[in-house]
């Protein structure tokens, strides 16, 4: 309705052009909203304020002139004049059900838009080193970002999802060295053959063991085999990686996360990108030798002081191949890039938006895009859990994903606000009760599932094109509750894709679901207000019309969470 208020408006405007009542010349940017409290109607616009100056009046005798403009039209009931000249839309009780013929024609399209304009863009998420299972903050960084990719692609964006595996530096130094330590039989307790920064849990053990007795794995389609030779390190720094960039996938496709494309920090120096990357910055003139180190000038874009790119021992800093990275995705076309990432990445990011701009690639202002996610805290029985048996030293994905389930785990990494710290409580992740969000949602799913299974064990049937003539019959505060919650929906959605923030989703679903349990709870000392009304087959009708439409937004909103909609609890 807001795109309909929309339009009319604007013909009120043109009408009052004409007529003298505006200037011929004035073209406001016309907005409508949904309003916050009922007592303020239903929709909202500020366009009088926009007008005022404009048209030389007060914006109350704008707005005064619009509303008597708009008088007589069927879609709107009142239209009332508050503040400084806002004007609050009551709508009527027709134009309110229209939501629901929408969302039953529509399905599972109800809430997609085209913002994005089957533009490319690229979401880098997750990301982790190859050298342990993911943790729980791997977890969040993976719920985060492919809710923001199905977001996107919702709202007619081309997404590409990718994984950056950072196979190249010290700590795949520190892996091999570990795994070849566990090979010659020795632990992190033999302290003077293990090494100073090796990885010690039970995993690596695992890893060792594979690799002793001679077994494949394969990792993107290149098979690795074990070669029982404790003293090839190059060959059990190949098998470790590729054997922990498969068990990181499996975890991965557990929690209902797929790639695209997985990318390697290796492939950079293999193919001379980082050394392409940083030739460019030379050539532009952003760059300088000090004390045996070169320098790129990050202060011209706005840092707080110069960095070392390359080190006096003639290695790169971290963030270098990270440019060259960003390069590489300019280069195949991707205008847009969103990385999702920890809160600690959060100081690389003026330097890789830096050493992106001293390259002089005409890339828009603040690419790329960064969602940086804090960490988060799993407490059981009121106490945190720190340790997993197979990683020795952090909570991991899988944990989670066995112990409370995919949709659980889902939910909860990705129903805050990034930038919030998460508290993770395994208790209300598994209870069963409203007081767990995910099981109040899906729920509510089934709980409308159950309403048309229990008409079909009656033998009656659901008429839906004889509800859709008395939706007037869906007259109860409940009932209109439902309907302009349902009728936010889409704005809600396509704000959470442009602000990458699925939390949005999570909480609106949690909303919907209470107006629909609090709707059911009617009939159970009402039978006149039950979803199914005995001899009345009409209302019958139009209510279960309504739940439909109900479950039909619950599930287009789970699925945007990656999270199941079932239809039996």
């Amino acid at each position: 309705m807001k795109d309909v208020i929309g339009k009319l408006i604007e013909q009120a405007i043109e009408q009052m052009k004409t007529a003298g009542k505006l200037p011929a010349d004035i073209a406001p940017r016309i907005q409508v909203t949904h309003t916050k409290e009922k007592s303020h109607g239903d929709l909202a616009t500020n366009v009088a304020m926009m007008m005022a100056k404009g048209a030389g009046k007060p914006p109350r005798e704008v707005a005064q002139l619009l509303v008597d403009e708009l008088a007589n039209t069927p879609e709107i009931e009142r239209a009332e004049i508050a503040g400084p000249g806002f004007i609050n839309f009551f709508l009527a009780q027709d134009a309110q059900t229209q939501i629901i013929d929408s969302i039953l024609k529509q399905g599972a399209d109800f809430g997609r838009n085209n913002d994005g304009q089957g533009q490319k863009v690229q979401v880098e998420f997750v990301s982790a080193n190859p050298t342990g299972p993911l943790h729980v903050g791997h977890g969040r960084g993976a719920a985060v970002g492919d809710c923001i990719c199905r977001l996107l692609e919702n709202s007619g964006w081309d997404v590409t999802r990718e994984f950056y595996y950072n196979d190249a530096g010290q700590q795949i130094n520190n892996l091999a060295l570990s795994v070849q330590a566990r090979c010659k039989g020795f632990g992190p307790a033999d302290t003077d053959n293990w090494p100073a920064d090796g990885y010690q849990g039970e995993y690596i053990k695992d890893v060792a063991n594979d690799y002793m007795a001679g077994k494949s794995v394969v990792a993107e389609d290149k098979q690795v085999t074990g070669a029982a030779d404790a003293d090839n390190l190059e060959a059990i720094k190949e098998f470790a990686v590729a054997y922990l960039r498969r068990e990181q996938d499996l975890d991965l496709k557990a929690f209902e996360v797929n790639f695209d494309v997985f990318f390697l920090e290796s492939s950079l120096y293999e193919e001379g990108k980082v050394e392409e990357a940083v030739q460019r910055m030379i050539d532009n003139g952003y760059t300088y030798e000090k004390d045996g180190a070169l320098w790129l000038k990050t202060t011209e874009f706005g840092d707080d002081k110069d960095r070392v790119m390359r080190k006096t021992d003639g290695g790169y800093t971290y963030f270098v191949p990270d440019v060259a990275y960003h390069l590489n995705k300019w280069q195949r076309g991707f205008k847009k890039v969103i990385n999702e990432q920890g809160s600690d990445h959060h100081s690389t990011i003026t330097r890789v938006r830096a050493g992106i701009q001293a390259l002089n690639l005409d890339v828009p202002k603040g690419f790329p895009d960064y969602v940086l996610h804090q960490m988060v805290t799993v407490m059981r029985d009121g106490e945190e859990v720190k340790i997993s048996k197979r990683a020795g030293g952090y909570v991991t994905l899988r944990d989670l994903i066995d112990e409370v389930g995919c949709d659980a785990t889902r939910y909860f990494l990705a129903a805050r606000r990034a930038e919030s710290q998460l508290t993770f409580d395994i208790n209300l992740a598994t209870s069963q009760k409203s007081e767990n969000p995910v099981y109040y949602i899906q729920y509510a799913h089934a709980r409308v599932c159950s309403a048309f299974n229990k008409l079909a064990e009656k033998a009656q049937t659901h008429d839906a094109e004889n509800g859709k003539k008395h939706h007037h019959l869906l007259t109860m505060d409940h009932e209109t509750q439902l309907m302009e919650r349902m009728s936010q929906y889409p704005d809600l959605v396509a704000s959470a894709a442009r602000n990458h923030e699925p939390h949005l989703v999570a909480h609106y679903l949690r909303d919907l679901a209470n107006d629909l349990h609090s709707y059911n709870h009617l009939g159970k000392e009402d039978p006149t207000k039950r979803w199914i009304v005995e001899g009345n087959k009409d209302l019958t009708d139009a209510r279960l019309n309504l739940i439909s439409s109900t479950r039909q937004v619950i599930a287009n909103g789970l699925n945007l969470l990656g999270v199941s909609a079932p239809e039996s609890m």
